[in-house]
């Protein structure tokens, strides 16, 4: 009975030591998405700022440079390409945002979507459809330096399937404009972001997964 016994409790030991290498705590995953995020941030030589530099510098960051801010209290990256025309959003009012973008698993490197390109992809429900007619369109209300946003149509909301804007995309419109050009030196606001997986989509937060966004916003027409 011992010479069968004992081959049985060696495979059930090799077996539950092989479970346990091959399993990854929460703490695993986040510590492998800080090395993408900073392996990310030296292979395009990103300078990163903290945010008393970037309120020194007019909340502005050097494009020329690759200037970064890094705010400490979410642990998102922006860069302003342009500050935008207009406004600012107002204070307590429900406003409209149109929106271009493009996802990046910065995991991978693949462009996982985009509709600021013309460019074809098949969605469930829709067949194949040409992503630039897909304006991500979203509702916000500013509350203080407090944002929320919910998605109204798009590709964010098409692919994800989820209403609910990522955290990290609010953060920017406390310092750019999002009004509409009227003047023909008028650029509505782009930048880049670097959303780590607590600030992303759904699918970023329970994969930890990061993402790169190069987003432009105004103000629906």
């Amino acid at each position: 009975m011992r010479k069968i016994i004992y081959p049985i409790v060696l495979l059930c030991t090799l077996l539950l030591m092989t479970g346990c290498e091959k399993y990854e705590t929460y703490s695993d995953m986040k510590e492998k998405e800080r090395d993408a995020i900073n392996s990310f941030i030296s292979q395009q030589g990103i300078q990163v700022i903290d945010e008393a530099t970037f309120k020194a510098q007019g909340e502005t960051t050097n494009t020329t440079s690759n200037q970064y801010v890094r705010f400490e209290r979410n642990g998102v990256y922006m860069q302003i390409m342009r500050k935008g025309c207009g406004t600012k959003l107002e204070d307590k009012k429900n406003e409209v945002l149109d929106c271009r973008f493009r996802e990046q698993n910065i995991m991978t490197g693949q462009v996982v979507i985009r509709n600021d390109i013309h460019a074809f992809i098949t969605l469930s429900g829709l067949g194949t459809v040409d992503v630039a007619n897909y304006i991500d369109r979203m509702n916000v209300y500013r509350n203080g330096n407090n944002i929320t946003g919910s998605f109204v149509n798009g590709m964010m909301y098409q692919f994800h399937g989820s209403a609910s804007v990522p955290a990290g995309w609010l953060v920017p419109l406390n310092y750019i404009s999002v009004g509409y050009p009227e003047e023909a030196n008028d650029e509505i606001a782009k930048v880049r972001l670097i959303v780590p997986h607590s600030q992303g989509t759904a699918d970023a937060s329970s994969s930890v997964t990061p993402y790169f966004y190069e987003i432009t916003y105004q103000r629906k027409l």
